[in-house]
C-alpha cells in the first residue's frame, strides 16, 4: 500500500489508492497480438497477469516526494465521491487522507500538486467535497497543470463530447481558488522536477524526471499503463489520444531510462510500482525495483 524509495537524497512514496486485475489485453491495445504476448507473459513479474481471468492487473497509485522543504504529489487518482462511468472508480470511498497520513503527509503541507496529464484518474483527489461543494484538497499546494491538455479537455466540455465531469469536480474548484499554474515545458518544479513534453497519450501529457547525487527518476505517467508494453513498446493502448505519438514517446523514454538507469514510477504498474528499464538484445526489460 505504502513503499518508498531513494533517488540520491530525494525520498519518493508511492501510496496505492486501488489495484486488481482489471484488463483484457485484446481491449485496451489495438495491436494486441496473441503470440507475441503469450512469449512474454512468462516474463512477467508475479501478480502482473491473471490466466484464469484473462486480466492484467493495473494499479492507480499516488506518487509522494520529499524533497528539502518540498512535499511534491504526482497525479492524484480517482478520489472519492465522484460520480465515473467506470463502475471499478464509481463514488469511491477510500481511506486515501489516512494513508496519505500514513506516509507523513497532511494537505497542509503540500507544496505542489503536479499532474501528468488530465484523465480523471489521474486528477481525482485534487478535490474533496466539502459543505455542498468541491474544494482544493491542498489549500497551500501550486497545481501544475500542462495547458495543452487543460484547453483539449476543456473544448470537449464545450462541446459535451466529454464522457465525464472530471473537468468540473476536479480542476475547475482548483482553478477557482486562484492555486493553477500552467506547466512550462522548459520549467524546473520546486528546484526538482525536470519537466519534459511527452505528447501523445494526451495533448500535454509531461514527463517528470529527478535527480540528485547522480541518481535519476522519472514519474512517466501514462507512457506505459503496463510492464507488457515495455517488451511491445509499439503498443499503444485504446485510451491514447495520439497512438503513434504515444509509440515515439515511448521508446525514446525506453532508450533514457535504459542509459540512465532511471528508476521509473508509471501511475498504473502493479506491485511493487517501480522499477528498472534494461536492455534485452534488441529490444528491453523490466526490472521490478526492490
Amino acid at each position: 500500500m505504502i513503499r518508498s524509495w531513494s533517488v540520491g537524497d530525494i525520498r519518493v512514496t508511492r501510496l496505492v489508492e486501488y489495484y486488481g486485475p482489471t484488463h483484457d489485453p485484446a481491449a485496451t491495445f489495438p495491436d494486441f497480438d496473441r503470440a507475441r504476448f503469450d512469449r512474454h507473459v512468462g516474463g512477467l513479474p508475479p501478480g502482473h497477469w491473471f490466466p484464469e481471468l484473462e486480466r492484467l492487473a493495473i494499479a492507480v497509485q499516488i506518487w509522494i516526494v520529499f524533497a528539502g522543504p518540498n512535499v511534491i504529489l504526482v497525479d492524484t487518482g480517482v478520489g472519492n465521491g465522484k460520480p465515473r462511468s467506470l463502475a471499478r472508480m464509481n463514488r469511491l470511498n477510500t481511506l486515501v487522507p489516512l494513508w496519505l497520513a500514513a506516509a507523513g503527509v497532511t494537505p497542509e503541507i503540500v507544496t505542489h500538486v503536479a499532474m501528468t496529464h488530465l484523465h480523471y484518474d489521474h486528477i481525482g483527489w485534487n478535490t474533496v467535497f466539502e459543505d455542498g461543494e468541491w474544494v482544493p484538497t491542498f489549500p497551500n499546494a501550486q497545481y501544475l497543470v500542462p495547458k495543452e491538455d487543460f484547453v483539449f479537455f476543456r473544448e470537449r466540455v464545450e462541446r459535451a463530447a466529454a464522457t465525464d465531469a472530471s473537468l468540473e469536480d476536479s480542476l475547475l474548484p482548483v482553478f477557482e481558488s486562484g492555486l493553477v499554474r500552467f506547466v512550462d515545458r522548459q520549467a524546473v518544479v520546486a528546484g526538482v522536477l525536470q519537466v519534459e513534453r511527452a505528447r501523445g497519450h494526451t495533448p500535454g501529457h509531461t514527463t517528470y524526471w529527478i535527480e540528485s547525487e547522480g541518481e535519476r527518476g522519472v514519474f512517466s505517467g501514462d507512457v506505459f499503463h503496463h510492464p507488457i508494453q515495455i517488451r511491445e513498446p509499439d503498443w499503444s493502448t485504446n485510451f491514447c489520444v495520439f497512438p503513434d505519438e504515444a509509440r515515439t514517446v515511448r521508446y525514446a523514454l525506453l532508450d533514457k531510462a535504459a542509459q540512465t538507469g532511471a528508476l521509473v514510477m508509471p501511475c498504473h504498474f502493479p506491485p511493487p510500482g517501480a522499477g528498472y528499464i534494461r536492455r534485452d538484445g534488441e529490444g528491453y526489460r523490466f526490472e521490478p525495483a526492490q
